[in-house]
């Protein structure tokens, strides 16, 4: 009997069925993305109000802590009117929103620069130094993860797990301290101080960011590492997995060809997790290494008082995390072909 009709029929109606099929997998993406980003802006919005309402329940009075308790009450009215604290609150609201939007975020209290201005710079250095963490932390901790799961159960397991550990367990400014004191103060190797700016040469730059960027990872090492531990033991539990081993293949080849890519989903997750710490968490490594980023700009203005920058650095902290967030949403997503097609 010739099957030869038959297969050239089913091979049409298969080639007739996959576009539409893919043109709805696409279409589900797209409406995928379009509602993590409407959750997205919904969630920053809500925010902002806690934000600006956060600022606003603050007790004292800006115009009062700006000129001092000797102010007298008519000084007093026409900061307040210069800086348009007469206006409702709901008002207030609304103008700072628009101008956020807008990228405008007003003029700082303390100096009077255009806060936009002012940040730009900052979150430039910022993001350059969780850049230098992230480049340093994300293969370092698959690469331990992986050898956990290699060597599953040996000193090699144990020692990796109990250092890393150790490490996430120290509060990011005593590691910062400890380093400082072992680095700088002991064998003067590096500097204690991390003050950077655009003219230094990218040699003296990287070495200048070594210490905060080895706190940083310190930090965050540990997270990533017992996670992707903890996928691959999953994945490694498969029978397909156990296939392979049948089959003589070599433990690091599987490993790393079969079960680090059905691992991906979880281990994408708790990586942008970290590297939002990274941006969002790096104001008290800021402050102890006196790097010029956003989170030692914030801490100085918290300390004036300087209630606009307070809610411009606290919105930018927010969208960044928020964003990162989605970013892992739609990577684990197109990791996983069962969220990628429509049920």
């Amino acid at each position: 009997m010739n099957n030869q009709p038959l297969a050239e029929e089913i091979q049409l109606e298969t080639q007739a069925l996959t576009p539409p099929a893919r043109k709805s997998a696409g279409g589900h993406l797209l409406r995928l993305l379009i509602k993590r980003l409407a959750l997205g802006l919904v969630l920053l919005w809500a925010v902002s109000l806690v934000i600006f309402a956060g600022t606003q329940i603050l007790p004292g009075d800006v115009a009062t802590a700006m000129l001092g308790q000797q102010a007298t009450p008519e000084a007093v009215a026409s900061i307040r009117k210069e800086l348009g604290l007469e206006k409702p609150a709901p008002q207030r609201y609304v103008e700072w929103l628009g101008g956020a939007v807008r990228g405008d975020f007003g003029r700082s209290y303390s100096n009077r620069q255009d806060i936009a201005k002012s940040i730009a710079p900052r979150l430039k250095n910022t993001l350059y130094l969780a850049a230098m963490a992230a480049i340093v932390a994300v293969p370092l901790s698959i690469l331990l993860g992986i050898l956990c799961v290699l060597y599953v159960g040996t000193w090699v397991d144990r020692t990796i797990g109990i250092v890393t550990l150790s490490a996430i367990s120290l509060p990011e400014f005593f590691a910062g301290y400890l380093l400082i004191a072992y680095f700088s103060v002991s064998h003067f190797w590096l500097p204690s101080s991390a003050t950077v700016s655009d003219a230094m040469p990218l040699g003296q730059r990287l070495i200048t960011m070594l210490l905060p960027c080895l706190t940083l990872v310190l930090a965050v090492v540990g997270h990533m590492m017992r996670m992707t531990r903890v996928a691959l033991l999953n994945v490694m539990a498969s029978p397909y997995i156990e296939t392979a081993f049948l089959k003589g293949l070599p433990g690091w080849r599987i490993v790393w060809k079969h079960a680090l890519p059905n691992a991906v989903s979880p281990i994408v997750n708790v990586v942008a997790l970290n590297l939002a710490y990274l941006i969002v968490g790096v104001v008290v490594v800021e402050v102890i290494f006196v790097y010029p980023g956003m989170g030692q700009y914030l801490v100085d203005h918290v300390a004036k008082r300087d209630v606009p920058v307070v809610q411009a650095a606290g919105l930018i902290f927010a969208a960044v995390y928020i964003l990162l967030n989605i970013v892992a949403d739609m990577v684990a997503i197109l990791a996983n072909p069962r969220l990628r097609h429509p049920r």
